[in-house]
């Protein structure tokens, strides 16, 4: 996926581009765990759909959730969700900044080289 070392500095088109296949891996990853959350507190909370869609935001997006669990279930879907939702925002923010580190670093060995 990224260039070695050796290899010449990526043109900022290429780069551009490879930011924009960061951005669309990271808005797929968002939505399909936006489409889990939703899933859950439909199934274990027999909330309507727009409170779904609003509870699963509010966790992925890390503020927390609106309403508290009533059901067994929905407390322990709750709980799961929130764990998997603080490993989906390090992934994210991972994809997001790969590109932006490792273009650095390249820039960094590119340097030593010439010296």
């Amino acid at each position: 996926m990224f260039e070695h070392r050796s290899e010449p500095f990526l043109s900022r088109p290429q780069f551009l581009r490879r930011m924009a296949n960061a951005g669309l891996i990271a808005l797929s990853l968002v939505l399909v765990c936006l489409g889990i959350g939703v899933a859950g507190y439909r199934a274990f909370e027999h909330l309507g759909w727009l409170d779904s869609v609003l509870e699963a935001s509010m966790i992925l997006g890390g503020e927390g959730p609106i309403h508290a669990p009533t059901t067994p279930g929905g407390k322990l879907f709750a709980s799961i969700y929130a764990l998997f939702a603080g490993v989906v925002f390090i992934s994210i923010a991972a994809t997001l900044i790969a590109p932006v580190m490792h273009r650095i670093l390249h820039r960094l060995h590119l340097d030593d080289q010439e010296q």
